[in-house]
């Protein structure tokens, strides 16, 4: 009954009240980031896979320019971060936008991470356990190690998620996740600093 009717209320009604709530905050990271990013736009949209592996364009505040080298390729992550962007991201305040994904119901407060698209082959059949629920803005992960912890152990505790989903476990969650964004903990700024991608992981071991 929860993970079928009242988690999706409580969604909605959460991430509608929450936006509320927070739309000053909202109003003012967006006029920010649109004069920082001189004319690029405030926000960021990137399709990724949702419920079923059905594809969803993701809204986060833009943290990162457009340069590109002289082929036209983008710059690395590290080159296009902005400053203000660097705080947007330690505060996790990038995330803000995603309560609209929430109100649209592409996706929940809590659940597995929605990665980018082009993961989609490299998972095995317990881990496309992961797209068979809603994806979240944070998850089980997120509260243990988020971009700290590899990406099988990172995978394997969304599929945990999606085995033990239940009202207490996504309080649970939920308080920890207010308390790493409180604390900033493990956060980095650029992921590929400390990792590869998760294809590109997955091609070496293979």
């Amino acid at each position: 009954m929860y993970k079928h009717f009242f988690k999706c209320l409580i969604d909605f009604t959460l991430s509608l009240i929450g936006l509320i709530f927070i739309s000053p905050i909202f109003i003012v990271v967006w006029i920010w980031l649109s004069i920082a990013n001189k004319g690029e736009g405030a926000f960021f949209f990137q399709e990724r896979p949702g419920k079923n592996e059905k594809i969803f364009k993701v809204i986060k505040f833009k943290t990162m320019n457009d340069k590109r080298d002289s082929s036209g390729n983008l710059l690395p992550d590290a080159h296009r971060l902005t400053r203000v962007g660097k705080f947007i991201r330690s505060t996790s305040l990038d995330e803000i936008p995603q309560l609209l994904n929430v109100i649209r119901g592409d996706m929940s407060l809590i659940g597995p991470r929605p990665l980018l698209v082009r993961y989609l082959p490299y998972y095995n059949e317990r881990e496309r356990l992961r797209h068979t629920v809603k994806p979240g803005i944070t998850g089980l992960a997120q509260v243990n190690g988020r971009n700290t912890i590899n990406w099988d152990d990172r995978i394997e505790m969304d599929v945990q998620y999606v085995q033990n989903m239940s009202f207490w476990l996504d309080i649970k969650i939920f308080f920890g996740t207010i308390k790493n964004v409180f604390f900033r903990t493990n956060v980095v700024l650029d992921p590929e600093s400390i990792m590869k991608n998760f294809d590109d992981e997955r091609n070496l071991q293979n």
